[in-house]
């Protein structure tokens, strides 16, 4: 067995060490509520972190390009109260016009 399997083995264990952890949580603990408090925001953390990543990084450098300005023009589009369905579309357009163009 290669070093790719044992991590592969090692990390599914882990994952359900985890899991087993977080279903043997008491409910008393859960329901507190600075606990509901802080799960209503670890969603919004992990997704705002993941769209930063994404539109500012490439190969660990820190870029400006189309991606950023998709992510503005989405912001703009917010800001303007749109559905999401535009949101998401206009900043797909006018990241791809800004990739074909420049």
């Amino acid at each position: 067995m290669n070093k790719f399997w044992v991590s592969v083995i090692a990390t599914s264990a882990i994952a359900f060490f985890l899991k087993f952890i977080g279903h043997s949580v008491p409910e008393k603990w859960l329901s507190h509520p600075i606990i509901k408090r802080t799960n209503l925001y670890i969603p919004i953390a992990l997704l705002s972190a993941l769209v930063a990543v994404q539109s500012f990084t490439h190969e660990s450098r820190i870029i400006l390009d189309h991606r950023a300005a998709g992510l503005g023009i989405a912001l703009i589009a917010l800001t303007l109260k749109a559905p999401f369905p535009v949101v998401v579309l206009s900043a797909a357009l006018g990241s791809a016009t800004l990739y074909n163009f420049f």
